[in-house]
């Protein structure tokens, strides 16, 4: 396989070319001297094809980009005080699970990089964690939610956003605040759908809600308007979607084709997307979802929505975008104190309590216990937090109103 080793997006090849044409001149100090002269590679596989890519070009990849972009206009990457420019190793893992682990495993086995950066996804993640705990890696982890990873308990991997218990408690909260008595479910079956569907039943136990119909789909689904139609007939009060990019917006667009529009309409990745917005048009309006943050957020979380659209020219997802840049700064505070020792960077992480966009995140083993669960919801163009009432940016909108 070949790894492309292009700098980041409006990175000046030349001047890449002219760091290491200056090598040469280092000759004449120790080894160590030289070798902090040279860039910080970090390596990283991502989705750029393939059903994965959807969540990973939104939700990661420009944000490493705009990192390495950010710290290498500053002068690099501040290690232990002095700056490196970063290079980015990097190449498309085609949403392949074997291709994916082939590539972590050459770029830290052979390639010997210095740092990684996560690929997207829980299943993605789940294969890789234990690969890079064996090389010693630390992996900050923005896309997975997996309580089966978090109790894997492996040291070098972090995983930023909420896991399923805390987001569906947050949700079933909502919806029972709110009196919802009933609930229809569907949910993708692999690993992010079944661990979030079974924290869901968990949460719904004892909450007065029943679950009049659930359905499990497979990743790809073309159609799911048959199942839609089962549960329209049932009148749910709610109806929540444990669902990826691609189906949050099949099932958006079927349910207002058919005229299912219960009080409550919840889906999951994807919803917090500007795409969904742009799919659905009016029709977003009262659509909740998974989401933790917005530009109102904290100063710096609008700093880093407008420095990604002036970038981009299009807008980071108010979920695990967030989560991603949170990683990128705890990462960067890491190295800056600690240099480039892979176990002090992990012991920094580990017990360190980091200040962030998207505010303060504690890590207990793996899992970041200083964000809570939370819902947010499409309101007037903007993915508004709308619960816990503690973090909202918008009180919650409700009934849903009708499809437009």
């Amino acid at each position: 396989m070949t790894l492309r080793r292009t700098p980041p997006a409006g990175f000046p090849r030349r001047t890449v070319v002219k760091a290491l044409a200056a090598a040469p001149v280092a000759l004449a100090f120790p080894a160590l001297v030289r070798a902090q002269a040279g860039p910080v590679r970090v390596g990283y596989a991502i989705a750029r094809t393939g059903p994965w890519a959807g969540g990973a070009q939104v939700s990661q990849e420009p944000n490493f980009l705009l990192w390495a972009e950010q710290q290498n206009a500053a002068g690099g990457l501040s290690v232990k005080g002095a700056r490196r420019q970063i290079e980015l190793v990097s190449s498309d893992d085609r949403s392949d699970i074997e291709t994916c682990v082939r590539t972590y495993e050459k770029l830290m086995g052979s390639d010997k990089v210095d740092l990684i950066l996560a690929p997207w996804g829980s299943n993605a993640n789940f294969a890789v964690a234990p690969l890079a705990n064996r090389f010693g890696y630390p992996l900050l982890g923005p896309t997975a939610l997996s309580r089966k990873l978090i109790d894997m308990k492996l040291p070098y991997f972090f995983s930023l956003l909420q896991q399923p218990e805390p987001m569906m408690n947050a949700l079933v909260d909502m919806l029972k605040a709110n009196g919802v008595k009933s609930a229809a479910v569907i949910y993708v079956d692999d690993l992010f759908g079944l661990e979030n569907h079974t924290a869901l039943k968990a949460a719904v136990a004892g909450s007065g809600i029943t679950i009049v119909e659930e359905k499990s789909y497979p990743l790809g689904v073309k159609d799911l308007a048959p199942v839609l139609r089962s549960m329209k007939d049932k009148a749910p009060d709610a109806f929540i979607g444990l669902t990826y990019p691609p189906d949050t917006i099949l099932a958006s667009k079927q349910a207002k084709e058919i005229g299912f529009n219960p009080k409550f309409f919840y889906a999951s990745v994807g919803t917090a997307f500007q795409l969904y917005r742009n799919v659905m048009a009016a029709g977003a309006e009262g659509v909740m979802g998974m989401g933790s943050w917005n530009a109102k957020t904290s100063p710096g979380a609008k700093a880093y929505f407008d420095a990604h659209v002036k970038k981009f020219e299009k807008e980071p997802d108010r979920w695990a975008s967030g989560a991603c840049w949170a990683g990128l700064e705890i990462l960067t505070a890491a190295v800056a104190k600690e240099g480039l020792d892979r176990k002090a960077i992990r012991d920094y992480i580990a017990g360190t309590e980091h200040a962030s966009i998207i505010g303060k995140i504690k890590f207990a083993g793996s899992e970041n216990l200083g964000t809570p669960g939370s819902v947010s919801q499409w309101q007037k163009g903007e993915f508004e937090v709308v619960w816990p009432k503690a973090i909202a940016t918008a009180p919650l909108l409700t009934p849903k109103p009708p499809w437009a």
